[in-house]
């Protein structure tokens, strides 16, 4: 009897290991990976600042969240869903009814279904916003209202990098560049594709004048609205503040749906070498911000797609 006891023991301990393995191995969402932020509130402030650019807009920005099943990618998952699935993988896990599922579980809303004018695209953005303007790498000069880049769905961006100045504080990292260290995020490895540009740059001795920096993060509101500058994010760098052009710089008094005069002083190889890795150049807009490269390979990657 005791020697049946001892197999009965042993059986049901093996099982239980078995159980416990199967769970681990099934379970729909572990913690989030640590490149990515969980993106929860809280209440610190300002860090160190960047040439700070005046714009004259407005915003009322919902934050649309909810709990996710197990994602799923077996139904038709629009193209920008899918881009952003391929280029975010550390933060965005799928897409189930209409919604981005991110790592945390947590899900927001892809589409939200209002037919916006061009200031609420950026003022409102969902996801799907951000693919709205045309990100045009055959044209050195952007047409009319065309800003790919500047809409940013704030619900999306706050998850990934952090809803909050300390929350984006704890991803900071910091790169070499020419002769200083700024301070980048790791999430998505922006800072392994900062690093990639200033390798590239190095081979680049002529355009060195260009690359000192004039900021990378800090949290801030854009001036006149009540969204997050992408400077907030800590994926956005400003370089060479005496050679760049600002779109209300140059056309003072002029508002968002006026026509405006373009202009740039950077040289077509710098934004090309950027674009290369991930980044999106300001000058691009047509409300144009020639210092600024902000890292954002779904609007490349969407431009690729489309032959831009």
């Amino acid at each position: 009897m005791s020697k049946n006891k001892s197999r009965l023991k042993l059986v049901f301990g093996i099982c239980g290991v078995a159980l416990l393995a199967a769970a681990a191995l099934f379970w729909p969402f572990g913690p989030a990976r640590a490149a990515c932020s969980d993106g929860i509130k809280d209440s610190v402030g300002v860090s160190n600042g960047t040439v700070d650019k005046p714009v004259n807009e407005s915003v009322n920005e919902p934050v649309r969240e909810g709990k996710a099943s197990q994602p799923k990618t077996d139904q038709a998952i629009p193209a920008g869903a899918q881009i952003l699935l391929d280029v975010y993988p550390d933060c965005i896990k799928g897409y189930q009814d209409g919604n981005l599922v991110m790592a945390d579980g947590t899900t927001i809303t892809y589409d939200d279904k209002k037919e916006k004018s061009f200031i609420q695209k950026l003022d409102d953005a969902d996801p799907e916003d951000m693919f709205a303007f045309t990100y045009d790498r055959q044209s050195w000069t952007p047409d009319f209202l065309q800003d790919a880049g500047r809409s940013r769905c704030e619900a999306l961006f706050k998850k990934m990098y952090g809803a909050s100045a300390a929350l984006v504080r704890k991803n900071l990292v910091s790169v070499s560049w020419f002769g200083e260290k700024v301070q980048f995020t790791k999430v998505n490895h922006a800072d392994d594709s900062l690093r990639a540009v200033a390798a590239e740059l190095a081979k680049h001795p002529e355009l060195k004048k260009y690359l000192k920096s004039s900021g990378t993060f800090y949290w801030r509101k854009v001036r006149g609205a009540n969204r997050q500058s992408a400077h907030s994010y800590g994926m956005t760098i400003d370089i060479g503040v005496k050679f760049s052009d600002y779109w209300l710089w140059k056309n003072p008094g002029k508002k968002e749906t006026d026509k405006i005069t373009y202009a740039n002083r950077f040289p077509h190889e710098l934004v090309e070498i950027f674009e290369r890795h991930g980044f999106i150049w300001g000058g691009r807009w047509y409300h144009y911000d020639t210092m600024h490269f902000e890292f954002r390979p779904e609007i490349l990657k969407s431009a690729a797609m489309n032959n831009q």
